[in-house]
């Protein structure tokens, strides 16, 4: 892990080592508060900013803090990033900060960020420690998108809604009605409907793995010719 290039960082977060994808960590904000794609780009954006903070500076104090204490010592570090991060959002989107409520403090306990800081920053230098972790809180975020449209749209028939709560009174007409006189599906738009939902996601990434295998292999598989014969050479030649 010690050696991964930049690229393979890259790769890692958002695609072969995704933290909801693959890893199956933080869960339970990630079901609970992705029924509309806004709860999902504020929950992930807040992910984002501790995982990036929480790696540079477990990566800073590296040499300086004895292995006995060094999850206590992780911990407090994340503490100090949800703090800011809930304080920032307080600040500029209180609205979406009372929505999310409680998920935003137990980023705290979001097993992917200790995991990162533990398995990586703590024994990476900050360049990369701070590229895996701007990369995992994105592969985080874009699933946290992707599960909050899903249900956002099955269960509403719509897509965007409230999106001024982030950005502002500039997004208020970004809301999209998909389906005219929908019926809720209440199912999609409960945490039950995330499980199904993150089942989806999780099965598609799979099946693209899968073919991509299956398209490696084939082409490091030599085609045998079919009705290719076996020439005998008799050393009479005319």
């Amino acid at each position: 892990m010690a050696n991964k290039t930049p690229i393979e960082l890259i790769k890692d977060g958002l695609w072969t080592n995704n933290p909801a994808l693959v890893q199956v960590l933080g869960l339970c904000p990630l079901l609970a508060v992705t029924g509309t794609v806004v709860n999902g780009i504020g929950l992930g954006l807040a992910t984002l900013l501790v995982l990036v903070g929480s790696n540079l500076s477990v990566s800073l104090i590296r040499n300086f803090v004895s292995k006995s204490v060094r999850l206590p010592a992780f911990v407090m570090i994340i503490a100090s990033f949800v703090t800011c991060a809930e304080l920032l959002m307080q600040a500029f989107t209180y609205e979406l900060y009372q929505i999310l409520g409680i998920f935003i403090p137990l980023i705290v306990t979001n097993c992917a960020i200790l995991g990162r800081a533990d398995a990586f920053a703590s024994r990476n230098p900050i360049l990369p420690s701070m590229l895996d972790g701007f990369m995992m809180g994105l592969g985080f975020l874009l699933v946290l998108i992707a599960l909050g449209g899903i249900r956002e749209l099955i269960g509403r028939g719509t897509l965007l809604t409230d999106m001024d709560l982030i950005f502002g009174p500039v997004a208020a007409d970004w809301r999209i009605q998909v389906f005219e006189d929908y019926a809720n599906v209440l199912f999609m738009v409960l945490p039950p409907g995330a499980f199904v939902g993150l089942g989806f996601l999780i099965a598609l990434k799979n099946g693209i793995d899968g073919q991509i295998r299956k398209r490696r292999e084939a082409r490091e598989v030599k085609p045998i010719e079919v009705g290719s014969k076996r020439v005998r050479v008799t050393g009479n030649v005319s």
